[in-house]
């Protein structure tokens, strides 16, 4: 029997799907508000939502002893917690169906005896971010759960980003088994290419930031801020300085908005310098998607900011770093194996 077939590369891609799919809930949900609305965890009763009135309003009285309701939603009737409640059960369930999607298959081929100790070594990193992941969810619900009525944008910063490198570490794996042939790598080009994947990653992490502190309310203007000014701190400014680049909403915007064109400079720089090289046609494909993806997703961000973040413009925007960071990872594994 074969090891490492076409099944097994299959799995990997559904995996990839579902916790794309995750993401994008998980945006969703941060959008709506609905994160705080389960402020507890079951892990097999919790698939279940509510279904006789009853059970709604002993859901509804849970959520009326947190600060969300007390300090931001005292207004709410339960036709309202219905509605935010939605997503974040949505958005949980879809976590436990990626838990099973990938649990049970590795078992099977275990079994089988498909996969190498290679393809095995790294499933097992695979399922560890996954677990890893989870746990960083409750943990973020939880910092939402005692005095403010909202969770660390830290957290969430962490939950968020570590859902993105899970979904690269997977596609990755895949890739491995997509493209087994070995070849040497370029490495003037693997080089850069990981420069600029590092930039995105510090770009991804602040932009959980943003959503987080929910900065992308404030200066909604382009290319400059508030009062045509190139920084601008609204209200305050923090003590000592470095608190505005981690903690002050109008910082970290900046922040995020300025790195935003180092993501498109490092982009174009790959562009530039891959021209020195003959290039395969899935490495000129890589390169061609980023330069692509990077202009669609630097417009979006422009408009999400201008718009003052609207649902299905924060959801695009998202999706775009999502798509992004893929072919950024394809073009990675392109130039190095």
């Amino acid at each position: 029997m074969k090891k490492d077939n076409k099944h097994v590369i299959y799995w990997l891609l559904t995996g990839c799907l579902l916790i794309f799919i995750m993401v994008i809930v998980g945006g969703i949900t941060r959008l709506t508000d609905s994160g705080l609305s389960i402020s507890n965890y079951e892990l097999i009763s919790g698939t279940i939502p509510p279904i006789s009135e009853q059970e709604w309003q002993e859901a509804f009285d849970l959520y009326k002893q947190y600060p969300e309701y007390q300090k931001l939603n005292s207004h709410f009737d339960l036709e309202d917690f219905k509605s935010i409640y939605f997503w974040e059960w949505f958005h949980r369930v879809i976590g436990r169906v990626i838990g099973l999607v990938f649990i049970i298959p590795f078992i099977y081929f275990l079994i089988r005896k498909q996969l190498t100790k290679k393809t095995i070594l790294k499933c097992l990193v695979l399922l560890g971010l996954g677990a890893f992941q989870g746990f960083l969810g409750w943990y973020m619900v939880k910092s939402g759960l005692v005095d403010m009525p909202d969770v660390s944008h830290f957290r969430l910063a962490a939950h968020l980003t570590t859902a993105f490198l899970t979904f690269a570490a997977t596609l990755w794996v895949a890739l491995d088994l997509m493209f087994p042939n070995r070849k040497p790598a370029n490495k003037p080009m693997k080089n850069i290419i990981m420069v600029s994947y590092g930039v995105l990653i510090f770009q991804i992490i602040y932009g959980a930031f943003v959503a987080g502190l929910k900065a992308g309310l404030l200066h909604n203007h382009w290319p400059l801020m508030n009062d045509g000014q190139f920084i601008h701190f609204t209200a305050y400014t923090l003590e000592p300085f470095y608190k505005n680049l981690i903690e002050n909403p109008s910082g970290i915007q900046f922040i995020h908005r300025t790195t935003a064109y180092l993501v498109v400079f490092s982009i174009f720089l790959i562009w530039r310098k891959s021209k020195k090289y003959t290039l395969t046609p899935h490495q000129q494909k890589g390169i061609n998607s980023l330069v692509i993806l990077v202009i669609a997703q630097f417009i979006l961000g422009v408009f999400t900011i201008i718009l003052q973040v609207p649902l299905w413009l924060g959801v695009a925007h998202q999706i775009g770093a999502f798509f992004l960071l893929s072919a950024m990872t394809f073009t990675l594994h392109r130039f190095t194996k």
